[in-house]
């Protein structure tokens, strides 16, 4: 299984990174982990292929994180012309919300419909989704509320990805990571804690196989030479032995 970090940074560009979005592939299936603004962009230049995305698994409606979609529907329509199925799954709204973002983007776009398939999942802790071979779980985070955010876990019979998303720290998430193969947390801050957000202080709370920092500001960034964790950069790729 292979990880590659399209983009790594936060909402406002800090060390000129791009904003979140993670691109894992396995044997059955390449998804994505969050897609920022910038996720097209990031993708191009790292010659992955759109088409090549078999769903995007949204963490919560922040525009960092999910306003993307509407330029990779977009793309998919009138510069790709995808042909097979996407899937799209994150909270509760994801698909009025997205497509409220496509029309503010892209007025008049509304009218346009897909040759290929498009369907959207909302998933809930009390909701999994089974994509594939990919079970999916969430719990909710601790972070602007009316983003609905989540934090999720995807797990297959081979190994599992925790991935933070956007937000404090709390025993059900220290909980719901623990033991997962590889962990992908935001670090925002590294020495001031910030409300809605993880910083450096709390990664010892979490424990996994692997973590990995994302989602840095600048506070954080002039600090990664200080850490033993690793620390994500766009167009990072790491590998989870399948084994």
């Amino acid at each position: 299984m292979e990880i590659r970090f399209i983009g790594s940074g936060d909402a406002f560009g800090s060390g000129g990174r791009l904003q979140p979005c993670m691109i894992v592939t396995d044997q059955a299936s390449r998804y994505a982990l969050d897609c920022g603004l910038t996720a097209l962009i990031g993708l191009r230049q790292q010659e992955i292929a759109p088409n090549t995305i078999d769903a995007v698994l949204i963490t919560h409606l922040h525009g960092d994180h999910c306003g993307g979609v509407p330029f990779l529907l977009m793309d998919a329509m009138l510069g790709s012309k995808r042909e097979s199925p996407l899937t799209i799954i994150g909270p509760v709204g994801i698909e009025a919300h997205i497509k409220m973002l496509q029309e503010a983007l892209f007025p008049g776009s509304s009218i346009m419909q897909p040759k290929f398939k498009v369907e959207y999942f909302e998933i809930t802790p009390d909701s999994p989704i089974q994509f594939r071979e990919l079970r999916i779980t969430a719990i909710n985070a601790r972070h602007t509320a009316t983003t609905l955010p989540l934090a999720l876990k995807i797990e297959t019979k081979k190994n599992t990805i925790a991935y933070t998303g956007d937000g404090e720290l709390t025993e059900g998430l220290i909980d719901f990571t623990a033991g997962a193969d590889l962990l992908i947390t935001e670090c925002y801050y590294f020495d001031k804690p910030v409300k809605w957000h993880l910083n450096y202080p709390d990664i010892k709370h979490l424990k996994a196989g692997k973590t990995v920092l994302t989602h840095m500001h600048e506070n954080m960034l002039t600090h990664i030479d200080e850490v033993p964790e690793l620390c994500a950069y766009d167009g990072m790729e790491i590998t989870i032995d399948c084994q």
